[in-house]
């Protein structure tokens, strides 16, 4: 019996998928990545915003096509869709045999076993202890992994779902993401990227202290391993131990993913965000101060209900102000179940979308200014394929890029290369989004 996974969404959902595939391979089923081969597809779907909901949504219908087709037996769906939705999913969508919510990954092994007896269910359980014991299979290239080390969400913003979907904050035992790291490397993996729907809470409500610097510090021990990234890194738990911890630890790369969301302390607040305009300046400045060639990467909402034209200029003025390296600029998307979801001033689409060209035009020119000051200096590069075209023009990433959601790296005379080579590149040319360089 052969199996495939599609994970969509976040890479914490990756991190998801990657249990389930280990859990597969023990108990000795095949996988798959051609969904055409498969007796058994399973979609881990994303239910964040309308635009992940649709795509997975598609996703299951064109999967369900398989059935018709292929020798694909049975469909099953897992993930934040499934548990959001799953009553209705159950309804609409027939060709689906079971719905498993977010914390049921651990058994798939059993849903696997009941679909195939003849079974049509819906698996949702209540919020447990995060642990996480398999062993996963990477579906990230060789020389990177994702290392999950909480679940949920306590920060309840009032445009999120998240916390509905998750269930609150729990941080994964200490010893377990240690252990996990070792045998990732073990396996040659040379860049782990720390992942949470907040990272810089680790260890509070588990622990009742903040233990990613230290988690941090145990890390950067790790023998073999090169670099160490961190995503979501929430401003309000950015501890001056955590500045100090990154400063001095030679494996952790200098890039911090802080989202911000906003500049507007009056809209800050609608978003039930900890934060103050004053309060972001004063940390950034912190970084900046102990940390100088920091890569700062952001997000922003924009069409936020009630935001007007001054709120929008005062994020305008934040963005010019700050310059961050890169700014991921999203429209507020209205979901049903979130207090922002039933507030009044809702912001037309039109909008909504003119601000988003308006403030991605801004962050475009302060991006490519910023790359094209990168033009001379030397910085590492990890090599993840070549132009199909031009086989002696190699693509990778820097300390400054993280897979997927960055730019990348363009390395010239690069024959003699290899995937997962670390190397020392001289760059050449900087664009908004990519650098040019060459080996030295």
């Amino acid at each position: 019996m052969k199996i495939g996974v599609i994970s969509l969404g976040c890479p914490k959902n990756l991190v998801d998928s990657e249990i389930m595939l280990g859990l597969i391979k023990k108990n000795e089923w095949g996988i798959t990545n051609n969904p055409a081969e498969a007796d058994i597809i399973i979609i881990n779907t994303c239910g964040f915003i309308a635009s992940a909901k649709e795509e997975s949504v598609n996703t299951i219908l064109q999967m369900a096509e398989y059935k018709k087709s292929g020798p694909c037996k049975y469909l099953l769906v897992t993930g934040c869709l499934g548990q959001r939705y799953a009553d209705e999913l159950f309804v609409d969508l027939p060709e689906v045999d079971a719905i498993i919510g977010t914390e049921c990954y651990d058994v798939i092994g059993d849903v696997i076993k009941r679909v195939t007896a003849g079974e049509r269910f819906i698996l949702i359980t209540p919020p447990k202890a995060y642990t996480q014991e398999t062993k996963r299979v990477l579906t990230t290239p060789a020389h990177f992994a994702y290392l999950k080390i909480a679940e949920g969400c306590d920060n309840c913003c009032s445009y999120c779902a998240i916390p509905q979907i998750r269930g609150p904050y729990r941080s994964r035992p200490y010893e377990e993401i240690i252990e996990e790291a070792k045998t990732l490397v073990t396996q040659g993996v040379k860049e782990l990227i720390l992942v949470a729907q907040d990272t810089t809470r680790y260890g509070e409500e588990y622990y009742g202290t903040l233990r990613l610097p230290e988690l941090l510090r145990d890390l950067n021990e790790i023998e073999n391993l090169k670099w160490i990234r961190i995503l979501y890194c929430y401003p309000q738990y950015f501890t001056e131990e955590l500045i100090v911890t990154m400063a001095e630890c030679e494996k952790i790369c200098k890039y911090i993913d802080i989202p911000l969301q906003h500049a507007s302390d009056s809209l800050l607040s609608s978003m039930n965000r900890y934060d103050t305009k004053a309060n972001v300046e004063q940390l950034l400045a912190r970084i900046m101060n102990k940390i100088p060639n920091i890569c700062l990467r952001t997000t922003f909402i924009v069409g936020f209900p009630g935001e007007t034209r001054e709120q929008f200029k005062e994020l305008k003025e934040f963005v010019a102000k700050e310059k961050f390296n890169c700014a991921g600029v999203f429209t507020y998307s209205q979901e049903e179940g979130t207090v922002a979801g039933a507030m009044e001033n809702q912001i037309p689409e039109p909008i909504k979308n003119e601000r988003y060209h308006e403030l991605m035009a801004l962050q475009a020119e302060i991006s490519e200014e910023i790359q094209q000051s990168r033009e001379s200096s030397i910085v590492e590069v990890v090599i993840e394929g070549f132009d199909e075209d031009n086989p002696d023009l190699a693509i990778g990433r820097s300390t400054w890029e993280a897979p997927d959601i960055d730019g990348k790296v363009f390395v010239e005379n690069a024959k003699n290369l290899q995937i997962g080579d670390f190397i020392k590149v001289k760059i050449l040319q900087g664009f908004t989004y990519e650098i040019v360089g060459e080996p030295v």
